[in-house]
């Protein structure tokens, strides 16, 4: 007899329907599964025909053929189980497929016939709903997640017996209740830092404000000890709280990377990753033989750290090259093209030189060649990339011993949303959302000079060498600067302050 359960595969990020038909017939006994299948999903067999056996079904010896379709997509991963156990029992009699047929089936299942968790939950449930479905069955440890999804009935199953109680009356079946929408996530801005705790450094400050408010990517250099790695880690804390989408395309990363940080509720903060400067290059952008993301999308929506910058290889740093400018990372693979996405601000943190104290020449031993060599591990396609370089200044006795005075994140992160709301309506319907995304038509239209401020450019362009990249990241910054100070054209002081944050190429690579 034959039986067709519909299921949903994952590749890189997003879902693809899957067709498990099972077929029962005259043969040689045994089962024999066809689709290009992963190893753990050709074992799939083992564990589903011991789990029926366990869970008190017995079959009679038949040929049992289960093909997965798309037969020309390489499945993988363990969520296949479940709709292969339920379409066996349809095959062999034993249930309806007739009352699946609007319903999608997802899940690992145990030796005893116990459903487990998989990873991709979000991804899963919402190329079901894309697909039509009308109800998604789930492990019930993933239920409470894919319910966050929302627009599609999710019931949850603990195991095999169950499914079967399921079957019989699935109109009448009452699954547990979810949460309310709202509790899935929300909007948090409580965190455990704050910029009120930071003294001085109020340039450092000022920059990570006009890099948020732009969405510009930033670098901190100065020697140890001088907060850069404080006000990086507080960046998090003066960005707008993450939308509803927002939440939903975040946690769909952390879900196929099992790192949802609570079950059933979408990520609420801003990510901020990390990594170590050992880290490889594939752990940055993705990869393996069954594609999945890494540092780059982990830390999309949010911040990436990137502390003791010359310090990554430099394949690791060259790979940022297209994230940084695209906001995706596209991986090319024998089985398929993958995409992740990547739209992340890049935050940067270097000492000058290997000792960490030049150019103070009574402090700094390093030789001017050590120095060169070390600051030419960033290159110059990167550091063009980078919108905002900061020195960070050694903090003072005076500003240490300062009580209070110090602007909180809640007040910085006000101006930033304000600035954030300008953009919104400028690009209303032009498909971006920042000044660090504007295109050439878009910096004509909204980054005009005054005659005067044009020459003063020209003469900037001219005396610092600047590439066109540079050329047109300043004018973006200006824009937001402007955009900080509510004016709809860039004055000069605006102007004069984004040139200032390119000052320091001039200062330690072009010296």
């Amino acid at each position: 007899m034959f039986s067709k359960v519909n299921s949903i595969g994952l590749r890189g990020l997003e879902g693809y329907p899957v067709s498990v038909e099972v077929d029962a017939g005259d043969g040689l006994p045994g089962i024999t599964m066809v689709g290009v299948l992963a190893s753990e999903v050709r074992e799939a067999q083992d564990r589903v025909r011991t789990a029926l056996k366990n869970s008190g079904y017995h079959f009679r010896p038949q040929k049992v053929t289960v093909n997965l379709s798309p037969a020309d997509i390489r499945k993988a991963g363990t969520g296949f189980d479940f709709p292969i156990a339920v379409g066996m029992l349809c095959a062999y009699g034993m249930a309806d497929p007739r009352k699946l047929e609007d319903a999608a089936l997802i899940g690992e299942v145990g030796l005893d016939g116990e459903l487990k968790p998989v990873r991709g939950i979000l991804s899963l449930v919402c190329e079901a709903r894309e697909r039509g479905f009308m109800r998604c069955i789930l492990p019930r440890q993933n239920a409470e997640e894919g319910k966050a999804v929302g627009g599609i009935r999710i019931i949850g199953i603990s195991s095999l017996k169950e499914m079967a109680e399921f079957l019989k009356n699935p109109d009448g079946y009452r699954e547990d209740e979810g949460l309310p929408e709202e509790c899935y996530g929300g909007s948090e801005d409580v965190y455990p830092v704050d910029y009120r705790e930071v003294q001085g450094q109020f340039l450092m400050k000022r920059a990570a404000e006009v890099a948020v408010a732009g969405c510009h990517n930033l670098l901190f250099i100065g020697p140890a000890g001088s907060g850069k790695t404080m006000i990086a880690e507080r960046i998090p804390t003066i960005m707008p709280p993450c939308t509803r989408r927002e939440q939903l395309e975040i946690s769909k990363v952390y879900s196929i990377c099992g790192l949802l940080p609570e079950k059933g509720k979408l990520v609420a903060r801003r990510p901020f990753r990390s990594p170590h400067h050992s880290v490889t290059g594939t752990a940055l952008a993705g990869g393996g033989r069954n594609p999945v993301p890494g540092e780059f999308s982990l830390a999309s929506g949010g911040v990436l750290f990137l502390d003791e910058f010359p310090e990554f290889s430099r394949h690791a740093i060259e790979m940022m090259r297209q994230p940084l400018e695209s906001g995706k990372v596209v991986l090319s693979r024998v089985s398929g093209r993958y995409e992740f996405p990547a739209g992340f601000i890049l935050v940067a943190a270097m000492n000058p030189c290997p000792c960490g104290y030049y150019p103070d020449r009574n402090r700094c031993r390093c030789t001017r060649q050590q120095v060169r060599s070390y600051l030419n591990r960033i290159s110059g396609p990167i550091l063009d990339r980078i919108d905002i370089c900061v020195e960070a200044a050694p903090v003072s006795f005076q500003e240490l011993q300062g009580n209070g005075g110090q602007e909180s994140s809640r007040q910085i992160r006000e101006r930033v949303e304000k600035a954030r709301k300008i953009q919104e309506e400028r690009f209303k319907g032009a498909g971006i959302r920042f000044n660090s995304e504007m295109k050439s038509e878009h910096i004509r239209k909204y980054c005009g000079l005054k005659k005067e401020d044009g020459q003063f450019f020209q003469d900037v362009y001219r005396n610092m060498n600047l590439s066109a990249r540079a050329y047109t990241r300043i004018l973006k910054v200006a824009r937001t600067i402007a955009d900080l100070d509510g004016q709809e054209e860039i004055a000069h002081g605006h102007l004069c302050e984004s040139v200032s944050y390119r000052s320091l190429e001039e200062k330690y690579w072009n010296s």
